[in-house]
């Protein structure tokens, strides 16, 4: 009952600080800029961290950990292949995206990249937002449904009741302090996720699992070998490709995206860049040590496990005083969090910038705008309450690929509208149409190549689509080749 309510009070007690940082957010939100971009004046540390913070979600403490424990060593090449995709993500497409985004003053990724290319039909903002939207549906739904078996874990909470908790949660926030709420308790929940997951191993290897963490006899030696499965075969090439390929998916994220557009200057994104890159790189080494040392523990101590998720759980339980623990179980709902207030943000902006502005009521007034995109908010929580309330299969393995659906419509067609001046409307259709369609065929086919991580084949068709559609077709118009000269003209300054 103590350990209860020490648990129970330092969870109130984070909550209660997430939800004045949105009231402080609130006071400072003025327009649709600042709803959805924060007023671009995020310095380098909330640039970094929400990128990070938004973009793991409690799989960094949930997943990534639990994936360890199950495969062991061979969870470097997901791990390996998720940091080189951060820092690619940052050098390549970073600073060119918040320029042109200032050049064509777009807000929304669907809305850039209607404006990159003149399209004055908007099928290409539609489309994209649509592609958004849907994804995101599901996306949310499982981040909440994470956060239900949390506080169902935690407090012994009916499920219910623990999904519409952590829901309400975040939805306030979210609802009144828009981007700069979501970032400023992502700086917050991302120091939170990553001292977490370098505390918690640490620990244990200096002595709070006693003599167990030394004892490897027990272990099944192919888990602590780089090249074979646990089964002692040697992995091939498709799943070494599958796993690193998972950092392909960052360039098409448009909630990790958002981040770039809405720094306060280029020269930040450096700076951003290597704080990004570092914070990173520890999480997935402490993210992997909780799997390794969560394996020795319950191998050696005779503990049972029925997920092989639960290990963050296992190790903060099993170590630390219940204040203690409560701080760091509520790094898990941090990440949780972090995630999920993004994706109701960007679905939102997609709502009221994408499809109310554009379908709608094209002359909406910037305060007209962020009042749809808070009722958006509302509406889309709604709908993912609903899925989250009753989680099966089919929901929760959309999620799988969604990361894929993004990264492959989006990935192509952004980096080749920031670097490549012949790529045109009808390419950049094509390219989005194609690569999320790729996701959906390829997941329903199986064996031999079919069987790599089908964002890999989606990257590269969409690629394909772009490139051919776009020299099969007229030259983009004289009044886009402009802008991108502008767009050449304003990256030299602003570096």
């Amino acid at each position: 009952m103590e350990n209860s309510f020490a648990i129970t009070t330092t969870f109130i007690a984070y909550l209660i600080l997430m939800m004045a940082i949105g009231v402080i957010a609130y006071l400072r939100t003025k327009n649709s800029t600042d709803y959805f971009l924060g007023g671009r004046s995020l310095g380098p540390w909330p640039a970094a961290l929400s990128a990070g913070a938004s973009d793991m979600s409690g799989w960094l403490l949930l997943g990534l950990p639990g994936y360890a424990y199950a495969a062991g060593i061979e969870a470097l090449w997901l791990a390996g292949g998720l940091l080189a995709g951060t820092w690619l993500n940052w050098l390549i497409s970073a600073k060119r995206l918040r320029t042109y985004s200032i050049t064509t003053d777009a807000l929304t990724l669907p809305e850039f990249l209607s404006r990159r290319f003149n399209d004055t039909s908007k099928l290409i903002q539609v489309i994209s937002a649509f592609f958004i939207l849907l994804f995101f549906l599901f996306y949310t739904s499982s981040g909440l449904v994470a956060g239900g078996k949390l506080f169902e874990t935690v407090f012994g909470l009916n499920y219910s009741t623990a999904v519409i908790i952590g829901t309400v949660c975040v939805v306030s926030y979210t609802l009144f302090g828009g981007f700069l709420a979501v970032s400023w308790t992502d700086l917050v929940q991302g120091l939170l996720m990553s001292a977490a997951l370098l505390i918690v191993p640490i620990a244990a290897m200096e002595g709070g699992l006693g003599q167990l963490n030394s004892d490897l006899s027990n272990i099944n030696p192919e888990l602590l070998t780089l090249w074979n499965d646990t089964k002692g075969e040697p992995l091939s090439a498709i799943a070494i490709i599958s796993l690193v390929a998972w950092g392909l998916g960052y360039f098409g994220q448009p909630h990790i995206l958002a981040r770039f557009k809405a720094a306060r200057s280029n020269k930040d994104l450096t700076t951003a860049r290597r704080i990004a890159v570092v914070w990173t790189a520890l999480s997935m080494v402490g993210a992997m040590l909780v799997g390794l040392v969560g394996l020795i523990y319950v191998t050696n101590s005779g503990v049972s496990i029925d997920d092989g998720e639960k290990i963050f759980m296992l190790l903060v339980n099993s170590i630390f005083h219940p204040v203690v623990a409560g701080v760091l179980l509520a790094a898990i709902l941090a990440a949780i969090m972090s995630t999920a207030d993004s994706q109701l943000l960007v679905s939102s902006s997609a709502l009221a910038e994408d499809f109310y502005k554009q379908l709608i009521k094209k002359d909406a007034s910037s305060e007209e705008i962020v009042m749809v995109g808070r009722i958006a908010v509302v509406a889309i929580s709604i709908v993912a309450l609903i899925l989250a309330l009753t989680p099966d299969s089919s929901v929760l393995g959309l999620v799988s690929y969604a990361w894929a659906g993004f990264g492959a419509a989006f990935g192509p067609a952004l980096i080749l509208s920031l670097y490549w001046p012949r790529m045109n409307r009808n390419g950049a259709l094509a390219g989005i149409v194609i690569g999320g369609v790729t996701i959906v065929v390829w997941k329903q086919l199986s064996g031999g190549w079919f069987d790599v991580y089908e964002i890999v084949p989606g990257i590269i068709l969409s690629t394909i689509a772009i490139v051919v559609v776009s020299l099969m077709t007229a030259e983009p118009e004289e009044s886009v080749k402009a802008q991108h000269e502008k767009f050449k003209q304003q990256l030299v300054e602003l570096d």
